[in-house]
């Protein structure tokens, strides 16, 4: 049977490599590089450093073009199971074309494959036969919140994890909030009353962190963050809400 690793390398700095992950890279021998662009070359970059330290040779690296992906789309959720079926080709693709019977492929996938990350989800879509296995990672989460020094959690108290789209939506719906893929700064309307402890780039020599009442720190940060990736091309953010005051739990 042909086998997959599905392996979560952290958020950026490749001192966050489990122990787990790095056995994973030196058992596999093929590994797939979906490639975003030149834009977003230093992630492939890291992905490759990764596997030249921990592979052990003879190995395979199959490149492949990410699908493109209509941002603009009104119906958003039709738009990314569009955008995962085309990522399940490719592994689909992967698993037929380049791995023997008795092979192990590798998927290298940032911070976590279980937190907002399509992975697993488009390998249910695989027609091909294979087994595999799921290795965590730290995700942008908890690297977010170990570089300011809090905890996620606090006594008694739920954390909420969800995107800048719902967030713009529903607005804060628990003392604290976790947001993803926040492209529009929603936080700046949608929890005015919160500290933001937010971060870019994490684990990485690029790495920007600010944290303040949202009411202080939010034209700094869209400010911050415009300029970071209109430099580099793309950005990768994470932030924690707050509830801050009488008012909070």
């Amino acid at each position: 049977m042909k086998r997959l690793s599905i392996i979560g390398i952290g958020a950026g700095d490749p001192d966050q490599l489990t122990f787990q992950a790095a056995r994973a890279i030196a058992a596999a021998d093929a590994f797939l590089l979906v490639d975003k662009g030149e834009a977003k070359h230093d992630l492939a970059g890291l992905r490759r450093a990764l596997i030249a330290e921990h592979g052990r040779a003879p190995y395979r690296i199959v490149e492949a073009r990410d699908p493109e992906r209509d941002r603009t789309a009104a119906a958003y959720t039709a738009a990314v199971e569009d955008w995962r079926s085309r990522r399940a080709r490719i592994y689909e693709s992967f698993v037929d074309g380049e791995l023997a019977d008795g092979e192990t492929g590798a998927l290298l996938v940032w911070g976590d494959p279980g937190v907002y990350d399509s992975t697993l989800a488009a390998l249910e879509e695989v027609g091909a036969e294979f087994e595999y296995e799921v290795v965590p990672g730290i995700s942008s989460v908890s690297a977010l919140t170990a570089r300011h020094r809090v905890g996620l959690t606090r006594v008694g108290r739920p954390v909420h994890i969800t995107t800048g789209r719902r967030l713009a939506a529903e607005g804060a719906t628990a003392d604290d909030v976790v947001v993803m893929l926040d492209a529009h700064c929603s936080f700046a309307e949608a929890a005015p009353g919160f500290h933001i402890y937010w971060g870019a780039y994490l684990g990485t020599p690029d790495e920007i962190l600010i944290e303040g009442p949202v009411a202080e720190v939010a034209d700094e940060i869209r400010a911050v963050r415009a300029e970071a990736r209109a430099r580099k091309g793309w950005i990768m953010d994470t932030y924690l809400l707050r509830r801050v005051g009488d008012d909070a739990g």
